[in-house]
């Protein structure tokens, strides 16, 4: 024997049908938050100061582009030290 139902529903329906929470609400306060923050860090992501990192030849454009890349990584995180996480003991400013 065969049961097929089909429900035609949308899917704030289901979820309340199946008794799950709505996201909804925190989904948007962290989309802003995330638009706020890239919105912030927009300023790093200036193609000149990239190209002119890159073009000095040799070990030392490579590590000033990596020093930079690292600098925009850390700004994106959060922190704006430049001394690494493992160097400053593991602890954060806001804890």
């Amino acid at each position: 024997m065969k049961v097929k139902i089909d429900l035609d529903m949308s899917a704030e329906e289901a979820r309340t049908l199946m008794g799950l929470p709505d996201l909804e609400p925190m989904q948007q306060r962290l989309l802003e938050q995330l638009e706020k923050q890239l919105a912030s860090n927009l300023s790093y992501m200036d193609p000149e100061a990239l190209v002119r990192a890159v073009l000095p030849a040799g070990a030392q454009g490579l590590e000033k582009f990596q020093d930079m890349m690292w600098g925009m990584a850390r700004s994106a995180m959060g922190g704006g030290s430049k001394s690494g996480g493992a160097k400053s003991g593991g602890t954060k400013k806001g804890d």
